[in-house]
């Protein structure tokens, strides 16, 4: 089932646009209603995590598999969260900062999304 739902590029494509506007979402939720969780980096790995899936995704969304694409799209997400960064940054009213290791975790899970990408499309062949 996932196989056949990857293989519709649109479906992928659109699934990759709402991923990337949930990102924006959650990252622009205001800080006083997010839950407060006593473990060690969490906002970290939910930045790794986030934008691993996004490089994932954006990738499964291409007809051509190339390099090419695959640096855009590692560049793509860390554009992202430097926008993402800079919007919590400019909204005070949010009562959240500008963090630049977040961009950090973002590149990190956004180079990750590609690694295993590149894995998983030369092991189909």
């Amino acid at each position: 089932m996932v196989q056949s739902l990857l293989q519709n590029k649109r479906r992928v494509r659109f699934i990759a646009i709402l991923w990337t506007l949930l990102i924006f979402l959650l990252c622009l939720i205001p800080g006083r209603d997010i839950p407060d969780v006593h473990i060690p980096l969490i906002d970290k790995w939910v930045h790794f995590v986030l934008f691993g899936l996004f490089s994932l995704l954006w990738l499964l969304s291409f007809e051509k598999k190339s390099s090419l694409i695959a640096l855009a799209v590692f560049a793509a997400s860390i554009l992202v969260g430097w926008c993402v960064e800079l919007l919590q940054g400019q909204l005070s009213f949010l009562g959240r900062s500008y963090d630049p290791r977040d961009i950090l975790a973002d590149g990190i899970g956004g180079f990750l999304g590609v690694v295993l990408f590149m894995v998983w499309h030369r092991n189909e062949k």
